[in-house]
């Protein structure tokens, strides 16, 4: 290693085969298989080689860890609804189209939860400077019920954790096409977690939620943060939003750890949102994250999947980025995608798989600085935020 580059973080990845667990049937959306392909990908890159990665087993959270953040009611109907799949329960969101019920459910969402809880421990001990969970980020979740293909709220659990183990402000960032509804919400009321949310508008995409004006409960103003940019928003238009608002405010709100949710069903290949990303788009956003978290945090940095069911062509590529980026060695985008495991794509799905790491996408986005375009929808979405929390942090909405 040159004098002059930066030492490897040490880095945790959560992984276990019993994460395939959480599935809720061969046809949903969410199949295990994205992650199995993503470690695939990631093990013939070469990446968990390298001496700073520590591979972690996810243990099953507790019930006593899980009620940090979820009620006890719905831990138990969670429990029930695991015993008897037979027997939906609609209120806790259990059994519904999206959440449909599975035996064994409650173990397999709390294994998702207790990724999410070692990394924080990681994070804590100094064992970890960074730590990725691509089986997390299920940002849907309540604290009474389950939605959009969420059982038990991970990022939020892992929050509390930092809390509770002495950090004293923790960002969370969440750049899934969907809003960030249910983190959002558990921490509403809470001046110690700001929660932004860079998502596709809720005019258009579900949940319905996170628009500008939504910022955070009675003692907690100015701590929920939503960029909700318009159907069709591609590479150029997502970055500038990122970059208009994301900074800013994370560096006026000083936080000692992020967490992050990396959905990426933004990607213009996939089917349950309108937004037009590129692998190389959510490539560079991770490692704008990943910078934000050395300048603010001395890197302490817990990502997480999410969101994204293009199984084969997105969902493998974009994670196995951004573990790489977490250990400080990113993968360049035109690298071409190994062989091996193109031939076991080709084999499981019949179809052929990426040629390269990237899109070969032009990503060059207009900074804010070069003004403000009232006839651009992303424009008047940035500008949107900015006048709602901005000026709550001394920050002026047209020049900071």
């Amino acid at each position: 290693m040159s004098k002059s580059a930066a030492p490897s973080p040490p880095t945790q990845v959560i992984w276990s085969g019993d994460l395939m667990a959480y599935r809720f049937s061969d046809s949903h959306p969410m199949h295990p298989a994205r992650l199995d392909l993503t470690m695939r990908l990631t093990a013939e890159l070469g990446t968990l080689a390298r001496p700073n990665y520590t591979v972690v087993e996810p243990p099953v959270a507790t019930d006593a860890e899980l009620e940090t953040v979820h009620d006890p009611e719905y831990v138990a109907a969670v429990r029930r609804a695991s015993e008897s799949p037979g027997e939906p329960n609609e209120a806790a969101g259990l059994g519904t189209e999206d959440n449909p019920l599975f035996p064994g459910i409650h173990e397999a969402s709390a294994r998702l939860a207790g990724g999410s809880l070692v990394a924080a421990e990681g994070i804590l001990s100094g064992a970890a400077l960074h730590a990725v969970n691509i089986a997390g980020g299920m940002h849907h979740a309540a604290r009474g019920h389950a939605s959009g293909f969420c059982v038990y709220n991970d990022a939020a659990l892992a929050i509390q954790r930092l809390l509770d183990g002495g950090v004293a402000r923790v960002l969370y960032i969440d750049v899934d096409a969907h809003h960030g509804d249910g983190t959002e919400r558990i921490f509403w009321n809470e001046p110690r977690v700001m929660t932004i949310s860079l998502h596709e508008s809720g005019m258009s995409l579900f949940p319905g939620t996170g628009f500008a004006n939504d910022i955070g409960g009675p003692d907690a103003v100015g701590t929920a943060v939503n960029v909700a940019v318009p159907a069709g928003t591609g590479d150029a238009g997502w970055l500038r939003a990122f970059h208009a608002v994301v900074p800013q405010i994370a560096t006026a709100f000083d936080p000692g750890v992020i967490v992050s949710q990396h959905g990426c069903d933004g990607h213009a290949l996939d089917m349950l949102s309108n937004l037009r990303l590129s692998v190389d788009g959510q490539r560079q956003n991770m490692l704008d994250v990943s910078d934000l978290a050395d300048r603010l945090c001395e890197g302490r940095w817990i990502a997480t999947g999410g969101g994204g069911y293009n199984v084969a062509n997105v969902v493998p590529r974009a994670w196995s980025h951004l573990i790489a980026i977490a250990g400080g060695r990113p993968v360049p985008a035109r690298t071409p995608v190994p062989q091996p495991w193109r031939d076991h794509v080709a084999e499981l799905y019949g179809t052929e798989a990426p040629a390269m790491m990237g899109d070969d996408a032009d990503i060059w986005w207009r900074s804010w600085e070069v003004g403000y375009d009232p006839a651009d929808p992303v424009d008047r979405t940035i500008m949107a935020t900015r006048k709602e929390v901005f000026p709550l942090y001394g920050l002026d909405p047209w020049f900071d």
